[in-house]
C-alpha cells in the first residue's frame, strides 16, 4: 500500500494527468458552488418566511450549507471523477503499465455516467443512514467523525477499485482483485485526505492512481 501510494503521488505530476485533474477540479468546484449558492438562497428564504427575523435565515443557512458541504464534497468529487475515470486510469496505465492500457475496455460516456450516478447515490444513502448514529455519538467528540470515516472508507475502497477493475475484468462475475482489507485501507487513506483542506482537491485523483498501482502490481504478483 505504501509503495502504491508513493507511486500515485508521482503520477500526479505527469503531464498527461495534470490537465485531467485540473478540468475535473474545475467542474467539481463549479458544481459545488452552484449547489451551495442555491442551497443557501433557498434555505435562507424558507427560514425567513417561517420565522421572520433579520439575519436569522442567513446565519442558519450558512451553517447548514457549511455542514452539508463538508459531508457532500467527497460524494461530489468522486462522482465528477467518475466521468473522467477512463482518462485518469489510461494516463497512469500508459506511463507505468502500457501492456494493460492496450487491453483495457473503454466504458463509454453512458456507462461512465450511470456508474457516477449510482456511486453518488450509494454514497449519499450510506452517509444519510450513518447520520443518526453520528449525531448520537457527537457528544463523544470523536464518535461522529469516526462513523463517517468508516462508512466512506468502505464506499471509497469499492468505487476506486471499480474504476480500474471494470476495465480489465475477464467477465462480470470475476472476483475483485483486492481483498476487503486492501479496499478498506485504500478507502480509509483517501477518506482521511478528503477531510484535509487543500489535500481534498487531489485526494480522489490520488486514490484512482493508487488503485491502478495496487491492482496491476497485484495482478503481476499472481501471474
Amino acid at each position: 500500500m505504501a509503495s502504491a501510494f508513493l507511486r500515485a503521488l508521482s503520477s500526479l505530476a505527469d503531464r498527461h494527468l495534470l490537465p485531467i485533474w485540473l478540468k475535473s477540479l474545475a467542474l467539481t468546484l463549479l458544481v459545488f458552488a452552484v449547489l451551495a449558492g442555491a442551497g443557501w438562497y433557498g434555505l435562507s428564504a424558507l427560514i425567513d418566511r417561517l420565522w421572520p427575523n433579520d439575519g436569522l435565515g442567513d446565519a442558519v443557512a450558512v451553517l447548514v450549507v457549511v455542514l452539508a458541504g463538508w459531508l457532500l464534497w467527497r460524494i461530489l468529487a468522486l462522482a465528477v471523477l467518475q466521468f473522467f475515470a477512463d482518462e485518469v486510469v489510461l494516463a497512469v496505465e500508459s506511463r507505468d503499465y502500457p501492456e494493460m492500457a492496450a487491453r483495457a475496455r473503454k466504458l463509454g460516456l453512458h456507462e461512465e455516467g450511470l456508474k457516477a450516478v449510482a456511486g453518488a447515490g450509494r454514497a449519499l444513502l450510506y452517509n444519510l443512514i450513518a447520520l443518526p448514529i453520528a449525531l448520537v455519538l457527537a457528544v463523544t467528540g470523536v464518535g461522529a467523525p469516526l462513523v463517517f470515516l468508516a462508512v466512506n472508507a468502505v464506499l471509497l475502497g469499492r468505487e476506486l477499485q471499480d474504476m480500474v477493475w471494470l476495465r480489465h475484468r475477464p467477465s462480470p462475475d470475476s472476483p475483485p482483485p483486492l481483498s476487503g482489507v486492501e479496499r478498506l485501507l485504500l478507502g480509509g487513506v483517501i477518506a482521511v485526505l478528503l477531510t484535509v483542506p487543500v489535500a481534498n482537491f487531489v485526494a480522489p485523483f490520488l486514490g484512482a492512481a493508487c488503485a491502478v498501482h495496487l491492482i496491476h502490481r497485484k495482478g503481476r504478483s499472481l501471474a
